[in-house]
C-alpha cells in the first residue's frame, strides 16, 4: 500500500506519496504543489500502489489504465518513478548517437561508400541538431530537410543523401530504437544528373591521348574510353597476368559490384584501339617484372581528376565533368570505327538493340535507356566492307561469330 500526505511549507503546498521497497526501506516521491494538482498527486498514489503490487508479484506488463497514465505523465514524474525502482525508462537516443552507431557498424564498406555516408551525415546536421532525441524527429521535419537539400544541392546528390539517411533510420527501426522511420514514404528522387553528362568523341579521345604526359596515362584513358573500365577501381586492379594476348581479351575485377553474385568480374575484348596502347606500355622497360598494368598512378587516395583536367586543357578541350564516368558511358553508347564495320556486316544476324546489350555486357554498364539512334548515327557514315574483313575482325578479337550468338538451325541468332 502507499500513503498520501498533503504537506505545506510556509505558503508552498506539496504532496508526498510514500511506500516501501523490497528491503523494507521507506521511499518518498514528492510533488510540488505549484506544478502539480492534488488530483495528479492522488492519481500518482493509485499508480504507485499498482506498480508496487506488480513488482511484488513479478508482473512485467501493467494494466492498460496504468500504462496510459504513465504515457501521459510528465517526464519528471516518470523519472521519479524510475528512481524509485518502479518503472524502467528506455534509453532515449539522440540523432547524433544514431548516426555514430549506424556508421560504426558499417565496417565492410568501400572507401567511396564511407565518404558518401559521412557526407550524408554532414548535410543532415546542417539542418538538425545532434542533441535532438531520435523519437522527436517527425515526418514533416524530414520533408523540410529534403526541401533544404533541394535548395543547396544537385538532384543526384539529394537523392544519394536521402538514400543513405533512409538506410540509417531503417537501421534504427531494426534496433527497436524507434517504431517507424520518419523518412518513410519520402521519395528520394533521381540519381541521374544529366547536366554533367558529356560524350567524349573518338576525335576528342585521340586529342586526349596526344596530350598525355606518359604511356600510363594513355592506357588509363584508353581503358576507360575504349575498354569501358571503371576508373580508378578497375583500372588500377588490372594485372598483366589478366591479359590474354592470344585470345585478345582480358579479365576485369570489379570491386564496386563484387558483393553481387556473378558480378565480381567479367571478360572484355581487347579492341584494336586499346590493344595498341596496351602493347606499347607492355613493351616499355618500366613494365618489365611489374605485376600491375598501371604503376605510376596507383595511390587509391590520389584524385586522378586534377591531372586529367590538365591533360584536357593541353588537348584544347574544355573541362569535362566526371571524365571517367562519361568516358565509360560514352563507350557503352558508341561504337569505335573498327566496331562500326563489325556492326554493319553483322546486321543480318542481330538487331541494334541486341548489339547494344552485348556491348553493355562486356563493360557492365547499366545506365542506358535506348541509345539505338545514337548507335545508328555513328554507324551510317561507314561504307560496307566484305565478309572477309568481318571474319578478320572476329579473329583479331578472339571470337567466331557464334561465340557471340546462339547457333540454331544453322544460323547464328542473338542471345535473348
Amino acid at each position: 500500500m502507499a500513503t498520501f500526505i498533503h504537506r505545506k511549507t510556509g505558503n508552498t503546498p506539496g504532496y508526498e506519496v510514500r511506500f516501501y521497497d523490497p528491503d523494507g526501506d521507506r521511499i518518498t516521491i514528492y510533488l510540488g504543489g505549484r506544478r502539480y494538482s492534488k488530483k495528479t498527486a492522488t492519481e500518482l498514489k493509485e499508480v504507485v500502489e499498482h506498480l508496487v503490487f506488480y513488482r511484488d508479484n513479478a508482473v512485467t506488463i501493467p494494466d492498460k489504465k496504468t500504462l496510459a497514465w504513465l504515457e501521459a505523465a510528465s517526464p519528471e514524474i516518470r523519472k521519479k518513478l524510475a528512481q524509485a525502482g518502479l518503472i524502467e525508462i528506455p534509453k532515449t537516443h539522440t540523432l547524433g548517437e544514431l548516426w555514430d552507431s549506424f556508421l560504426a557498424q558499417r565496417t565492410d564498406l568501400k572507401k567511396a561508400t564511407i565518404e558518401i555516408d559521412n557526407n550524408a551525415k554532414t548535410w543532415f546536421f546542417k539542418f538538425f541538431d545532434a542533441s535532438v532525441p531520435l523519437k522527436n524527429l517527425t515526418n514533416e521535419q524530414a520533408i523540410q530537410w529534403k526541401s533544404f537539400l533541394a535548395g543547396q544541392l544537385a538532384k543526384a546528390s539529394v537523392a544519394t543523401y536521402l538514400k543513405q539517411t533512409k538506410a540509417c533510420f531503417n537501421w534504427a527501426v531494426k534496433q527497436e530504437w524507434i517504431e517507424k522511420s520518419p523518412l518513410a514514404g519520402i521519395g528520394v528522387g533521381s540519381f541521374v544528373n544529366k547536366s554533367k553528362d558529356r560524350k567524349i568523341s573518338m576525335d576528342e579521345y585521340q586529342r586526349l591521348l596526344d596530350a598525355c604526359p606518359c604511356q600510363d596515362w594513355r592506357v588509363i584513358i584508353s581503358l576507360a574510353r575504349i575498354g569501358g573500365l571503371r576508373c580508378p577501381s578497375e583500372v588500377i586492379a588490372l594485372k598483366w597476368s589478366d591479359v590474354e594476348w592470344k585470345k585478345n581479351r582480358f579479365f576485369v575485377r570489379s570491386p564496386k559490384t563484387e558483393h553481387h553474385e556473378g558480378k565480381e568480374s567479367r571478360i572484355v575484348p581487347i579492341f584494336p584501339e586499346l590493344k595498341t596502347e596496351l602493347e606499347t606500355l607492355f613493351s616499355m622497360p618500366q613494365s618489365k617484372g611489374r605485376e600491375f598494368v598501371i604503376n605510376r598512378h596507383r595511390d587509391p587516395d590520389r584524385n586522378l581528376g586534377s591531372p586529367f583536367n590538365k591533360i584536357s586543357k593541353e588537348a584544347g578541350l574544355v573541362i569535362i565533368p566526371r571524365p571517367f564516368d562519361n568516358m565509360r558511358a560514352t563507350r557503352s553508347k558508341a561504337a569505335t570505327p573498327t566496331e562500326q564495320i563489325f556492326v554493319q556486316d553483322m546486321q543480318k544476324y542481330m538487331t541494334w538493340g541486341s548489339n547494344l546489350h552485348l556491348e553493355m555486357d562486356a563493360i557492365a554498364h547499366q545506365s542506358l535507356p535506348d541509345p539505338r539512334t545514337e548507335l545508328k548515327a555513328h554507324i551510317v557514315a561507314e561504307t560496307a566492307r566484305d565478309r572477309a574483313m568481318m571474319e578478320n575482325l572476329f579473329g583479331e578479337m578472339g571470337f567466331s561469330p557464334c561465340d557471340l550468338f546462339q547457333f540454331t538451325n544453322g544460323d547464328c541468332q542473338p542471345f535473348v
